[in-house]
């Protein structure tokens, strides 16, 4: 009893080395034989959007191929069983989901109004066409059926419009002329007289830049960005809310966006989004080498800085979201987009991108293709899935500066915690051959009860208040140790839905605040601290 005492006072006396020392230059790594991760709690680095978390629905046909392999399937918007319960559910326990609804094929759709003067025939498969697909269309009838699975799931909608839609070849290649919007503005009247909700109106896809597949310089793109103002304000006048206006849903080009910005006034332009794709093709054979790289996940810090110092320097109202983002383009790979180690390339991104003030962040896909949230055919929930509701129901809107003072193969976020006292701390080990114990630190921070007696700490655990210290852990593992796996465990158990199709609870495991967080090999771990007072979190 004696013994188990003095261990648990020589624990606290390790801990509060840590917990004082914000600023100090001790070796505590050495005192505590554990590294430490230093949250600066003092003040605010960023801020995201409460649903950050967004997820995408593509409009590709079943035939859309890629290498040989056919991954999309009946899981896109036109054939997509919305009576599936999993996939129901799994939309639910968000609530709500932001999901964006657009793709490759969404400059080549058109809606069926009865303005267009056109039949409504499905895409189908044309290799001459751009993308492989001749046009196609969206039925009434469908887009009815999408919102009443849109109201019943609580998802919050972004719609991408066809922005290519009356435009001309130019003479250096790029498209030009007025976005001839007639049909667009139609199907926006309509969707507002039948009453369904849209959190936003989204101008083209990957039309930015150097363009994929086409491009429009940028000077047209934001005259076409105002005349949807435009035509928002005009169709939504006398509503108590109006939709957002994104654009332009493509690559990040520094010049180009500059231009977009520059020439969009204040209120014209709500966000600017961008797409991420930085592994290269789904066909390359070294994708997990990249992702288990910090090195090369620290590539993508240069875009989000780039942007963020745009929209600063502009002075403008606009915020950045990463509209779409699939890490491997074509549709990714098997095994590896839609497994456990791409889990490690998503939450670095979700951390990084909050950490440069970037509002939402667009995972491509909800489901559909080698890279969605849910597989494809059954629509079970896969590991990133959990990743993505774990982080959204966590990690709240303030995010705060965390570094660690150990191996690189260690990546750590912060933020205040999610409708709850303290911070949530995010730390994903890339290494496959050590375990890290890692305490918590900080610059600026209290426990709340040093808070509420008005001194730095007012007990020892353990000899009173314990409960006050305990933190909760979630750790995420691959199972059977296989990074390829399609199913990932909750603290040493498997997460799968039941037969009802319901999403498994997500239950952290409760352990003593005065303990190190143990970060087993490629392991991701959640941790909320309650008891972590951040000045910035009040």
């Amino acid at each position: 009893m004696a013994a188990g005492l003095l261990l648990k006072v020589v624990g606290f006396c390790v801990w509060a080395l840590f917990w004082l020392g914000g600023t100090a230059t001790v070796s505590t790594t050495a005192l505590a034989g554990g590294d430490a991760v230093v949250v600066d709690a003092r003040s605010a680095v960023a801020a995201t959007d409460d649903d950050f978390v967004c997820a995408t629905l593509d409009w590709w046909p079943p035939d859309k191929c890629d290498y040989g392999t056919c991954s999309w399937g009946r899981a896109t918007l036109l054939n997509l069983n919305l009576s599936n319960k999993i996939l129901l559910n799994a939309v639910k326990a968000f609530s709500p989901l932001k999901l964006r609804l657009g793709g490759s094929l969404q400059d080549m759709l058109i809606y069926d109004t009865g303005d267009s003067g056109q039949p409504c025939t499905p895409f189908v498969k044309n290799t001459s066409a751009m993308f492989g697909f001749s046009q196609g269309c969206l039925p009434l009838h469908r887009w009815d059926e999408l919102n009443a699975f849109f109201q019943k799931s609580g998802a919050k909608i972004i719609f991408g419009l066809n922005a290519l839609n009356g435009r001309v070849p130019m003479p250096d290649g790029s498209l030009g002329g007025p976005w001839n919007y007639t049909n667009a503005a139609s199907f926006i009247r309509c969707t507002v007289n039948k009453g369904y909700d849209i959190h936003g109106w989204e101008l083209g896809n990957e039309l930015s830049g150097s363009g994929v597949g086409a491009r429009i310089d940028a000077d047209q793109y934001a005259a076409d960005v105002i005349n949807l103002k435009h035509i928002i304000d005009s169709t939504y006048q006398g509503n108590p809310s109006k939709p957002l206006v994104l654009a332009p849903g493509g690559f990040f080009d520094a010049a180009w966006f500059t231009e977009l910005v520059s020439k969009t006034r204040a209120g014209q332009m709500d966000v600017i989004t961008h797409h991420i794709y930085n592994l290269g093709p789904g066909v390359d054979d070294h994708l997990i080498e990249k992702i288990l790289n910090p090195s090369y996940l620290d590539g993508e810090a240069s875009t989000f800085s780039n942007l963020q110092g745009i929209l600063k320097s502009a002075g403008t109202s606009t915020v950045a979201w990463v509209g779409e983002a699939g890490g491997a383009y074509n549709s990714g790979h098997h095994l590896v987009t839609d497994a456990f180690v791409f889990s490690f390339w998503y939450l670095d991104q979700l951390g990084m991108s909050s950490k440069y003030d970037t509002k939402s962040y667009c995972r491509q896909t909800l489901v559909g293709g080698n890279y969605g949230l849910l597989n494809t055919t059954t629509f079970e929930p896969n590991p990133d899935y959990y990743s993505a509701l774990l982080w959204h129901r966590l990690m709240g809107t303030t995010v705060l500066s965390a570094t660690f003072n150990g191996t690189n193969k260690i990546r750590t976020y912060a933020h205040c915690a999610k409708n709850s006292e303290g911070i949530t701390l995010l730390l994903i080990n890339l290494s496959g051959n050590n375990t890290n114990s890692i305490y918590v630190t900080s610059n600026g921070a209290q426990t709340q009860s040093a808070r509420k007696e008005g001194r730095r700490f007012s007990h020892i655990p353990g000899l009173g208040e314990a409960a006050e210290l305990t933190r909760e852990e979630y750790h995420l593992t691959p199972k059977d140790g296989n990074l390829q796996s399609q199913q990932v465990l909750l603290n040493g158990k498997v997460l799968a839905t039941d037969a009802n199709g319901d999403i498994p609870k997500l239950e952290p495991m409760q352990v003593e605040g005065t303990k190190p967080i143990t970060v087993g090999p490629y392991s991701i771990v959640f941790a909320h601290i309650p008891s972590f007072y951040a000045p910035a979190c009040r």
